[in-house]
């Protein structure tokens, strides 16, 4: 079942771009940002990774975990992370290949990627929001994240 609002998070275990295990369990106690982005090196994942990594502070301001999910390797997402100067974790669901994604329903089967779905998590790891966008090319807007884990 994909995840909905109000329902917990489908649970994962991923490694990051240090190659640490990072899991839905180890984000329990803050609020979380789990950001699935479809392709590493590309104008929009940059610019979206770019402005969390600019707004890190407020998000932090606002206790929460920041996490990136992509379905590429765990060597493309450090290099990817070193060239933007990223600290926070970004995750390989490459095998099985978009399973995290899969679990929250935001696969894309046609082209295998994750679409551009961020699932914003409370302390307990209830999903109280999406912010998603249905076209690969468009932007999610950092305003809403905001909003999101303000009002958790």
């Amino acid at each position: 079942m994909p995840a909905e609002i109000g329902q917990p998070a489908p649970a994962f275990e991923l490694i990051d771009q240090t190659r640490s295990l990072v899991s839905l369990e180890s984000l329990l106690g803050r609020k979380s940002l789990i950001k699935f982005i479809p392709f590493p090196f590309t104008g929009v994942c940059e610019g979206e990774v770019c402005e969390v990594r600019d707004n890190l502070a407020s998000l932090t301001e606002l206790d929460t975990n920041i996490v990136v999910v992509t379905c590429d390797t765990v060597p493309s997402n450090t290099r990817w992370a070193s060239e933007l100067g990223v600290s926070f974790p970004i995750l390989s669901d490459f095998w099985p290949h978009g399973a995290v994604a899969q679990a929250y329903g935001c696969f894309n089967e046609a082209i295998g990627v994750a679409m551009r779905s961020t699932y914003v998590l409370d302390e307990d790891g209830i999903v109280r929001d999406i912010v998603a966008t249905p076209v690969l090319r468009e932007a999610r807007s950092m305003a809403s994240y905001h909003e999101s884990l303000a009002s958790i």
